[in-house]
Order: structure tokens, then sequence, then C-alpha cells
């Protein structure tokens, strides 16, 4: 049965939140707030927070950077992954993965569906790793990031959650790019 095993200490990682908005600020930004509390209340570090246009340089900048501070473990973000022309941040970001997480995105609808039901369609939530780097995308209504957090992220960001979760698996996530550097390619 999953859950946590408390003989475990926490490992507290280093989370960075993106909000993607054209209208958004700090002040009013509701769901980047709700990652930021849930993420620092569950133990974690808010590594870095932004916001963001809808524009797919921008945002793919900002992660750029993060997946390339080795003290940045996660990346999470929130907006943008609906249809409306300006909904850019899976094309923004897709293309920085090296490896989908595809299961992320069905856990995600299946959670969101039994809230929200055939609705749930509407959002691209999707997730990946890029330069042993996890990146979370999730929409951008407070309720999809609560869900996000408290139904997947806050277990598997947590390296006492079993049977297995992200945390462990940390360490071996650049594998191929130290072989591929012990090999004399350039990365």
């Amino acid at each position: 049965m999953p859950g946590l095993d408390e003989t475990r200490p926490f490992v507290p990682l280093n989370i960075a939140v993106l909000t993607i908005s054209d209208t958004r600020t700090l002040a009013d930004d509701r769901s980047g707030n709700v990652l930021a509390e849930r993420l620092t209340t569950a133990g974690h570090t808010l590594a870095d927070r932004r916001i963001v246009t809808d524009d797919v340089e921008a945002i793919r900048d900002v992660v750029k950077g993060w997946i390339a501070d080795k003290a940045v473990d996660v990346v999470i973000t929130t907006g943008g992954t609906g249809f409306t022309g300006r909904d850019v941040t899976p094309e923004a970001l897709e293309p920085l993965f090296e490896k989908r997480m595809e299961g992320f995105s069905t856990v995600f609808h299946i959670i969101s569906f039994a809230k929200i039901g055939t609705s749930t369609l509407q959002s691209r939530a999707t997730a990946g790793v890029a330069n042993a780097t996890y990146i979370f995308c999730l929409p951008g209504s407070p309720g999809a990031c609560k869900d996000g957090w408290d139904e997947i992220l806050v277990n598997q960001l947590d390296v006492r959650f079993r049977p297995c979760n992200f945390v462990e698996i940390l360490p071996r996530l650049d594998e191929h790019l130290k072989r591929a550097k012990a090999q004399g390619a350039t990365v």
C-alpha cells in the first residue's frame, strides 16, 4: 500500500515556480501563491519564483536558466497549458525534455476528471526531465495547482513516499550526460 515511511528522513528539494500569464503580478498570482505556500509547508525550499508572459522564448529562457542551475531540483510552472492562441507552455518546454513523463498527464487528468468532469480535456498538463531537473507544467487555476500538488507532487517529491518516488532517482537523472562527457562528447 502506498504511503509515507516515517522512519526515513525528509529530504528538502529546491523548487522554482514560474507563472505564465499576460495579466498576473506577484500581488495577484493566486496559482503561484498556492504552489509556493504548499511546497514550503511541505518542507521544500522555494529556489526562485517568477512571472513571464505567454511567450515561447520568455518561458524557455527562464526555465533554461533554472535547469542549468544545479541548485534547482524541480521546476513547476502554472498557466499556458490550454488551447487558446496565447497558451504556449507545452510548445515552449516540451522541446527541452530529454524524457517525457506521460504518466503525469494521465494521473493529473484522472484526478481532474473526478473534480471537473470532461472539462479536464481543456488542459495540456505535461511533465518531463531536462538536464537532471524535473519540470511539471500545471494549468493556471489555483484548483488545478492544488490538485497537482496535493494529489501527485507532494508524494512524488518526498523521499519517504513508498513504494517509489522521484527524489530517490534524482541523483541518477544525469547518468547519460556523465557518460557522454566521459566519451568526449560536448553536452
